[in-house]
């Protein structure tokens, strides 16, 4: 039986959607988690080589690096809404600030530096408490390990996910593939019947 277009491009789809945007979403051994106050202020500094001193960098915000939205952007230091970005070219590094942080700014979001070729990001996850607490810090470790546990998870969870679509596109073929059979067995005895009775 031949594969048709659209089951290729069924295949393609789910290919993309069980391997390659885990690949594209944050790493944990890399996931910088901050976490800050509602209302309060974030400051994120994020370093680079000093050659890229004069490529454009950005602050984008979304769980898919590819598909992130652009909050801030460089050559100047720019504010957009509750954001600004600077950028110090003689130190290499980039400066994003937050202010009046609400509940809705709790996700991810990527420091960009724009080069030809694939761009150098880092992933930063932010987390907005609804108590007071100190501006900014750093979770502990035990939240990468968190982090590592839900990769884990995430992993199991694809291959189910993908066996379960194969199993399923496998057996509505089978349906089809046993109708269209079942059809021609019936198309075959009416026509015998509409000789026998012409005989």
């Amino acid at each position: 039986m031949r594969i048709s277009g659209s089951l290729f491009g069924f295949f393609k789809a789910l290919f993309l959607f069980i391997f390659w945007l885990p690949k594209h979403s944050a790493d944990p051994d890399q996931l910088k988690v901050i976490r800050a106050a509602y209302g309060g202020s974030l400051v994120v500094p994020c370093h680079y080589d000093i050659q890229f001193r004069n490529s454009t960098k950005y602050w984008c915000r979304g769980p898919i690096y590819e598909l992130c939205r652009i909050i801030a952007k460089t050559p100047k230091q720019r504010k957009n809404g509750r954001c600004s970005i600077a950028d110090d070219k003689e130190a290499g590094v980039i400066t994003v600030t937050m202010t009046a942080l609400r509940r809705r700014d709790a996700d991810m979001y990527w420091c960009v530096v724009a080069r030809p070729g694939r761009n150098i990001f880092t992933a930063v996850k932010l987390i907005v408490f609804d108590t007071v607490i100190a501006p900014t810090s750093e979770v502990p470790a035990t939240t990468s390990e968190t982090n590592k546990d839900k990769t884990r998870w995430w992993e199991a969870l694809r291959w189910i996910i993908f066996l379960s679509l194969v199993l399923s596109v496998a057996a509505a073929h089978i349906v089809a593939w046993k109708l269209k059979a079942a059809r021609k067995i019936w198309h075959r005895n009416v026509q015998y019947l509409k000789k026998k009775n012409n005989i």
